[in-house]
């Protein structure tokens, strides 16, 4: 069987395996079981949800299991992924549990499980519950629609620890009156949470996409469908836009003009926040291959190190554990402050952001001005084999030219799907039509050596 936990937990369609109920009820118990391996007292897990319509069923399943077997669980309700990794670190409990799929659908979930440090859980915890599903060692439990998690604390109360944390430790000091705010929830966990964040601190606060119905999550809205955003920020003349997914645990931006700043852009703006107050260890900051070549020029002119990981935040955060750096993050907006939590945390993310505009008394479009997108081309190849690039000679030759060409003001990354007999050419560069140029000139010799 392949193996089910990717980089982000379990994904799938809500109902089929493996997010079918008997197997997340056996996900539940054996999580449960692993956790008496490694504690003299019984387990406790905090749960956590998204408002996809099927998260309730799932969650009833998962705790019936893990109850079954002699966790203690208690539910946050609706709840971010990283307000569940913070509440799990916050009351020491052994597990947190996530039922989201971010990102995606409203059809599609998934389950994420963090360990006490609020890191996501080590493989080994990962191999323990695949290969009890692999064996289909069910656990004596029936499977049940109605089994809720114990009721001390409350989900109110839970999540209101929650936003104290970022209110008062996060955004302590942050004072945000006189803002305008647009806020996009992507009708997802935060809807509830970041507009009453955001008014705490004193914004004006215009929340868009916070009505969830359990099938809305994601829907022409949120951080992957910017553009609404973009026109509302501009029609409220509003000093900025944040628009969240489906779990917040990533945040993207719009400037006060309606231009869109993604991660990399935000990643710039809290390096320079970080300078300022001279907290940015040893003058690194970790990003991944996908970031712009015009980011990693941007940081060098500031006698910064980009140090690039691979996709994934899961890489990111081993990278700036490994490296004992204080910024990492991914264009897609999931950024870490390992100081703050070792989860990304959108709405941590929006008020680190906030409050290098507000120190530094400029505009978001001011903070971002000095940075530049250079242009990107991707060409993809289809391939009979995936053969290691350094084994095709006329491709290595090629590969030198580019790079010689391009020198320090440009990039190439050559790489195969993960998912397709494809090999990805990915070239930035200055000048538009010569990377598009670099790029088949290389395409052309991998067609040559390996295509179909």
């Amino acid at each position: 069987m392949k193996s089910l936990f990717g980089t982000d937990g379990i994904r799938g369609e809500a109902g089929k395996f493996p997010l079918d109920a008997p197997t997340v009820n056996l996900i539940g118990a054996s999580l449960a079981r692993f956790l008496k391996t490694v504690s003299s007292k019984p387990p406790s897990i905090i749960i956590g949800r998204d408002t996809r319509e099927s998260g309730d069923w799932l969650e009833s399943s998962l705790v019936e299991g893990a109850s079954h077997t002699g966790a203690t669980c208690l539910s946050a309700g609706v709840i971010t992924t990283p307000g569940v990794a913070y509440l799990t670190r916050d009351l020491q409990a052994d597990a947190g549990v996530v039922i989201s799929a971010s990102h995606n659908p409203y059809h599609d979930n998934g389950i994420k499980i963090f360990a006490p440090s609020g890191k996501k859980i080590p493989d080994e915890v990962e191999r323990y519950i695949e290969a009890e599903i692999i064996a289909d060692q069910q656990s004596s439990a029936a499977v049940t629609s109605n089994a809720r998690p114990e009721s001390l604390p409350t989900e109110d109360e839970l999540r209101n620890r929650y936003l104290k944390f970022l209110s008062d430790n996060i955004g302590a000091g942050l004072d945000l009156r006189g803002l305008k705010i647009v806020v996009d929830c992507a009708n997802g966990a935060s809807s509830a949470l970041a507009p009453r964040l955001f008014e705490t601190l004193g914004a004006n606060v215009v929340p868009i996409n916070a009505s969830p119905n359990g099938r809305n999550i994601n829907l022409n809205c949120g951080s992957l469908h910017i553009e609404s955003l973009q026109s509302r920020v501009v029609a409220e003349n509003a000093n900025l836009g944040i628009a969240f997914d489906g779990d917040a645990d990533r945040s993207l931006f719009v400037d006060e003009m309606g231009n869109f700043v993604d991660g990399d852009a935000t990643l710039w703006v809290l390096t320079n926040q970080l300078l300022r107050q001279d907290r940015l260890k040893g003058n690194i900051v970790v990003a991944t291959v996908m970031s712009n070549i015009g980011l990693e020029i941007a940081l060098r002119s500031r006698g910064v190190e980009l140090v690039r990981a691979d996709v994934g935040d899961k890489y990111v955060l081993e990278e700036l554990l490994k490296r004992d750096a204080s910024l990492g993050g991914e264009q897609s907006g999931h950024i870490i402050l390992p100081e703050l939590s070792l989860a990304g945390d959108g709405m941590i993310t929006s008020l680190s952001l906030l409050r290098a505009i507000t120190e530094s008394h400029q505009s978001l479009s001011a903070l971002t001005a000095q940075l530049s997108h250079y242009p990107q081309v991707l060409v993809n190849v289809r391939v009979r084999e995936k053969v290691n690039f350094e084994q095709l000679s006329t491709v290595q030759e090629a590969v030198a030219e580019v790079k010689e060409l391009l020198s320090n003001n440009g990039r190439l990354l050559l790489r195969y799907s993960g998912t397709e007999p494809l090999a990805r050419v990915m070239i930035e560069g200055v000048d538009q039509h010569e990377i598009e140029k670099y790029a088949e000139e290389i395409a052309g010799r991998i067609r040559s050596e390996i295509g179909v």
